[in-house]
């Protein structure tokens, strides 16, 4: 499920000119703006599988102490089910970030604007996908 060596540029119907942070709404916080937080705090350190795994523990409220203590039997519940990927992500879709996978399949976030999305962007040794686009093409 994890993707290497990939860049998920913005969807190609996105707004964003330049990348911007998700804002929280209500007390409870959004799954973008947990994914901007962790990604933005520890770039190249999560896979796309961890990134979602973390994401779902902390909306849930789960303890430190709980998920160290049953970890393997979270991970197994969480992906029991099928998952989306990042082509789904608000990061990519709407706030102007582009999803960069490096060759051991961890995230860093690249700003739209930056010079070096677009040497990502260009870039004959990366793959290239785009974010899902957000609203059908008819």
């Amino acid at each position: 499920m994890n993707y290497y060596n990939t860049l998920i540029q913005i969807a190609p119907d996105s707004a964003a000119k330049a990348a911007s942070a998700p804002a929280a709404k209500g007390e409870k916080k959004t799954i973008p703006v947990l994914e901007y937080e962790m990604l933005s705090e520890r770039p190249y350190f999560y896979t796309q599988e961890e990134l979602q795994f973390e994401v779902d523990v902390r909306r849930k409220g789960i303890p430190d102490s709980e998920i160290a203590a049953r970890r393997e039997a979270l991970w197994a519940e969480f992906f029991s089910k099928p998952h989306a990927c990042l082509r789904t992500s608000s990061l990519a879709k709407t706030y102007g970030w582009g999803i960069h996978f490096d060759g051991e399949g961890k995230i860093g976030l690249i700003a739209v604007e930056s010079p070096e999305y677009r040497e990502f962007a260009e870039s004959p040794h990366l793959q290239q996908t785009f974010a899902m686009r957000g609203k059908r093409v008819k």
